[in-house]
């Protein structure tokens, strides 16, 4: 892996490869694609924690226009 870790990525397709120290995983290595698609889902499940936030401030929103700000 130390000369090649394109190559054992390539090999592991999308999966992650530990690296072990002591028989320990000690690092994982991912492509950037699955980099990439574990930020989106990080992403999503941020936006959906503000929707639910904000789901519960909705009781306590007042009507108004524009004109009236």
């Amino acid at each position: 892996m130390r000369r090649h870790p394109a190559a054992v990525l390539a090999t592991a397709g999308e999966e992650a490869v530990a690296t072990l120290d002591e028989d320990k995983p000690a690092a994982y290595l991912i492509s950037a694609q699955a980099f990439e698609e574990l930020l989106e889902r990080l992403d999503d499940a941020e936006l959906a924690d503000t929707v639910r936030q904000r789901h519960w401030e909705i009781g306590q929103a007042v009507d108004t226009t524009l004109d009236a700000l």
